[in-house]
């Protein structure tokens, strides 16, 4: 089989699952060449991608950053300060200052602001015409919330969706930029979040931004720079991959009419379907680590400096870890998916993006009678970002 899980245009009819079951079976550890006209080592088994997620001392997010396209130094520098591409011991203060910020009490007390925000997107949403459902609706709950945690003034939500936008799907010529426009929209995002940390400086406010600059961690605060980065890091997850959640989820839902009917009747059931949307739709198809020294995946030798990438979207199919991997199941218990990584850099938002779209799909069956698609949905082409951007439907009260 010809093995390409590199060109985004692999992508665009989704998962490329033929690719990835031929990889499990027959080259669980395989090298990809790499336009650059190096390569790199492709993980497809789910229990290397855990293995290697675990082992951040051999496996390094800092040394090359979690994309597998190797960056410009003055890039590399920028995105390291990200907690996603940092490694111990400079990881576990500002991660636990965050985790602080996102506990089950903290989130509890979220919810009803959470469900305010969905019942306003609802009742904005157009009826009875063709809508993208992925911008007029998935889109606009996880940038509000994420932007109402940050206490960013909603003038500001739509050019916080268009720079995450910006540096998640520049590939796609429909929603990217040029490298350029890319990198000014990381730039002037980032700068954002720098003006944010020093506004709000040694303050007494109880936004995400105040309790994050303004407490100390093992005797850690988190500086203005520091900051820029997180902030980088938690909006755009905050937009792109919580959208493309609810709007694949909700896809997988109208492609099985009898699973929406069960969930509209039953909102008691959604918290394992979000699970099972979670491990169908992956909205990260990979992540990337690099080797810190000459080690070994199933024999296969790997050599310090060398790409490891984890192809989370294939450990989810995974026929060892999952039964009939295939079938949509919204009672799938246990579901050990990857959806949101796994070790040290398992994705700070998880329960919040859970609850999100837990809320978002109990005020969707409260506020509309039906729904129906008009068209077919369109993929994002990413070889990274697994979502739709469009999602024609059209919706009933």
């Amino acid at each position: 089989m010809q093995i390409d899980v590199y060109s985004p245009d692999s992508y665009t009819r989704g998962i490329p699952h033929e690719q990835f079951a031929w990889l499990r079976e027959h080259a669980p550890v395989y090298w990809h060449a790499h336009p650059d006209g190096g390569g790199y080592w492709v993980l497809s088994k789910h229990a290397d991608i855990v293995a290697v997620s675990r082992d951040f001392r051999t496996f390094s997010a800092q040394q090359g950053f979690v994309m597998v396209d190797d960056l410009p130094p003055d890039i590399l520098e920028m995105a390291q300060n990200q907690l996603l591409g940092m490694d111990p011991p400079n990881h576990g203060p500002i991660r636990r200052a965050v985790i602080s910020r996102f506990t089950s009490r903290r989130l509890a007390a979220l919810e009803p602001r959470v469900r305010e925000i969905a019942r306003s997107v609802m009742a904005r949403a157009p009826v009875g015409e063709e809508i993208n459902f992925v911008d007029d609706l998935a889109g606009d709950l996880p940038t509000a919330v994420i932007c109402s945690l940050l206490d960013i003034p909603e003038s500001m939500w739509a050019q916080i969706r268009r720079w995450s936008d910006l540096q998640t799907s520049g590939s796609d010529p429909d929603l990217g930029g040029t490298p350029e426009e890319v990198t000014q929209a990381s730039v002037e995002m980032g700068s954002y979040g720098y003006s944010l940390a020093s506004e709000r400086r040694d303050g007494d406010g109880e936004d995400l931004v105040s309790l994050l600059v303004n407490q100390e961690i093992d005797g850690h605060r988190v500086s203005e720079m520091e900051f820029a980065s997180l902030f980088v890091q938690l909006a755009v997850a905050g937009n792109e991959t919580t959208r493309g959640l609810i709007s694949s989820g909700m896809h997988q839902l109208l492609n099985q009419p009898d699973l929406y009917r069960a969930l509209e009747a039953d909102a008691g059931k959604l918290p394992l379907a979000v699970e099972e949307m979670l491990r169908w739709t992956c909205p990260l198809h990979y992540f990337r680590r690099t080797a810190t020294c000459d080690t070994e995946i199933r024999g296969q030798p790997i050599a310090a400096g060398e790409r490891v990438v984890m192809l989370y979207s294939s450990g989810n199919f995974d026929e060892e870890v999952f039964t009939d991997p295939m079938r949509f199941d919204i009672t799938r218990d246990p579901n050990p998916h990857l959806a949101f990584g796994h070790g040290i850099h398992l994705c700070l938002g998880a329960n919040l993006a859970r609850m999100e779209a837990r809320i978002f799909f109990e005020e969707f069956f409260r506020a509309f009678n039906g729904i129906e698609p008009t068209g077919e949905p369109v993929y994002i082409r990413s070889n990274n970002i697994h979502g739709f951007k469009q999602m024609p439907v059209r919706l009933q009260r």
